[in-house]
């Protein structure tokens, strides 16, 4: 068989390798190995482009938020005092939630403790994005360094996952409360209280670890605009340049255990309260215990709902119109409904408001 074929490849190869040098006569070309041939297909212009896009693709060091971007000025203009109403108004509500609760010394009980630290959740989950929202309404520039998305993505897990917990341990306490009046005391204990509460930080902390490294593990040198108005972990994966489904599915069976579970457990604990009260109570009782939980599980349904279809939809059912409606409403409709439905409606903390008030008046 003649190697004119091969002498042919060489000089191609040889070619293609310096588009400037003189054309190779086939006939003074070398003899071609398998070595040769492999390398000549390695080298084919197909491969040679795309080894040259990727080194030419530059790594992502900052990202474009495009949540509002279509909207216009005067949308915008109401976007910006409608949401600085409704933070300025959670901040209110829930700065005074902490300053009471942390001050009256007759607010001594589980409940009270508990929301004082619910409280200093919300606020400090709303100001995590909040803020930044605010400030892109009103200016052009709506870029973030990776280091502040990255550093916004952790505040929003720490925050967001230790309050699921925290709502869990609220329902519980409400249940025992109620179904075991007795050994209230004995089982929610000060020592208990403060363990639930660092077993709710303590899991928002690490699990904002794990989930920064499911957002950020792999590289970043494609698309960099974000269809939303804060750094959300789903829509940051899809962003990355490997393979997202190993993150997602993770992210999944982390929102199981972080959203799914605590959400049963406020719901059997609520349903035993329920079924406590009307088995003892009068007509009246009972229609203020059942106000009560209906509008504790609203909220509660609301942010758990509103996160789990960030978390644990598939991406392909996604869309901005449908993002930010969702992000909204667990982000800061949740945290600024949380203390007029767990603590405004109380007659012990609308006293501890009137005198905390004189206080101040006094001063």
């Amino acid at each position: 068989m003649s190697s004119l074929p091969y002498k042919q490849a060489a000089g191609l190869q040889q070619n293609s390798l310096h588009p400037h040098s003189m054309p190779v006569d086939p006939s003074s070309g070398p003899e071609i190995s398998t070595a040769n041939v492999i390398t000549f297909i390695y080298q084919s212009p197909w491969r040679r482009s795309k080894t040259v896009d990727l080194r030419n693709s530059s790594t992502v060091t900052e990202f474009i938020f495009v949540g509002f971007e279509q909207s216009s000025s005067s949308t915008r203009a109401l976007l910006f005092a409608l949401f600085l109403a409704l933070y300025s108004l959670s901040m209110a509500m829930n700065g005074l939630i902490i300053f009471i609760t942390w001050t009256d010394p007759r607010l001594n009980s589980p409940m009270y403790f508990f929301l004082g630290h619910l409280s200093f959740l919300d606020v400090c989950f709303i100001t995590t994005t909040i803020p930044q929202m605010l400030i892109h309404l009103v200016v052009k520039n709506h870029i973030v360094s990776f280091v502040s998305c990255s550093t916004q993505m952790y505040l929003v897990f720490c925050a967001g996952v230790a309050e699921c917990i925290l709502l869990a341990f609220m329902a519980y306490d409400r249940y025992v409360a109620i179904c075991h009046p007795l050994s209230y005391a004995q089982i929610m204990s000060r020592q208990v209280c403060v363990k639930l509460v660092s077993t709710a930080w303590f899991f928002g902390l690490i699990n904002g670890i794990f989930l920064e490294y499911l957002s950020f593990r792999n590289p970043f040198c494609r698309d960099n605009h974000i269809e939303n108005f804060f750094c959300e972990a789903p829509i940051v994966i899809a962003l990355s340049c490997g393979d997202p489904q190993f993150s997602l599915k993770m992210i999944f069976a982390d929102a199981i255990v972080v959203l799914l579970s605590p959400m049963v457990l406020i719901v059997i604990s609520y349903a035993r309260i329920l079924a406590s009260i009307l088995g003892r109570a009068s007509s009246s009782g009972r229609g203020k215990t059942f106000s009560t939980c209906a509008s504790h599980l609203t909220v509660v349904i609301f942010f758990y709902t509103s996160a789990m279809f960030s978390y644990m939809n598939p991406r392909s059912t996604h869309g901005p119109d449908k993002d930010k409606p969702f992000s909204l409403l667990y982000t800061i409709i949740t945290p600024m409904c949380n203390p007029i439905i767990y603590s405004f409606r109380n007659k012990e903390m609308k006293g501890a408001m009137v005198r905390a008030l004189g206080r101040t008046s006094l001063a």
